[in-house]
């Protein structure tokens, strides 16, 4: 088996719409506010990257937050800035938990805080576009699926279904889910990261090279990936067409655990 090492926590967003995001009364005699909504929902798929050439779907199994939110420490944030603390679990600030929809948010809005106040305004003005959550996987499966393309012969996609993560901290965004960027890039990396599938990466490399730098998969020495089943087959990555020579150096390196 690989050995994996994590690129670093993985994010995922949800626009205002689909995170139900609202500013509602506390109920208490002091007129405060709290902020609600969901950081995530469950059942959902959504691409991560293109699925048809690079990318995969992914989605959140209920119960995944189960675990963690029975453990763990959350904080929710502003555009995931640990500067911007707007309340945080164990001071009793901020309630998450799930429901059959996804994992739900519900934060005291502290307006001594300055940014608070500029949360309350951006939401009411529209700047902030929705919700995301930071998290580490814990347990994901991965399998294939057939899907119909207008035009074109069926494709073969990966589907992601994540399990079980360790949640780091919620934020409210002032960015909607981005597109082909590089933090998409990197959002498919790190998820390859966590699988430790050499193979599924250089599948993906044809079509981002990219990819081939952002991964970073160990294993042990003599231990061949699947794309490597055939001894005398030269590693895939090396018959990428237009792929600089520099980068088919550095993914033979890091293949046979050479220097660079």
């Amino acid at each position: 088996m690989p050995t994996k090492t994590m690129a670093g926590a993985e994010r995922r967003r949800l626009s205002l719409t689909d995170a139900g995001v609202q500013i509602r009364a506390a109920g208490d005699e002091g007129g405060s506010e709290r902020f609600a909504g969901y950081a995530s929902v469950f059942n959902s798929r959504t691409a991560i990257g293109n699925p048809l050439r690079w990318g995969f779907y992914e989605e959140i199994a209920p119960g995944a937050f189960s675990k963690t939110l029975s453990e763990g420490d959350a904080r929710m944030l502003i555009d995931h800035d640990s500067y911007y603390v707007v309340s945080r679990s164990s001071a009793g600030t901020l309630s998450l938990s799930e429901d059959e929809r996804g994992l739900a948010v519900d934060s005291a809005l502290d307006t001594e805080l300055s940014y608070v106040r500029d949360l309350k305004a951006n939401l009411r003005n529209g700047n902030v576009t929705g919700m995301s959550f930071g998290f580490y996987v814990i347990k994901d499966e991965w399998d294939s699926e057939t899907i119909e393309v207008e035009g074109a012969d069926p494709v073969d996609v990966d589907v992601r279904v994540i399990r079980e993560v360790r949640l780091v901290e919620v934020s409210a965004v002032t960015f909607p889910a981005y597109p082909e960027t590089e933090a998409e890039l990197k959002a498919v990396a790190r998820a390859l990261d966590h699988r430790g599938d050499l193979a599924a990466v250089e599948a993906r490399a044809r079509f981002r090279p990219e990819l081939l730098d952002l991964v970073h998969i160990d294993r042990e020495p003599g231990t061949p990936t699947r794309a490597l089943a055939d001894p005398a087959e030269p590693a895939v990555s090396t018959q990428l067409p237009g792929l600089p020579i520099s980068m088919r150096m550095n993914a033979l390196a890091a293949r046979y655990g050479l220097p660079r």
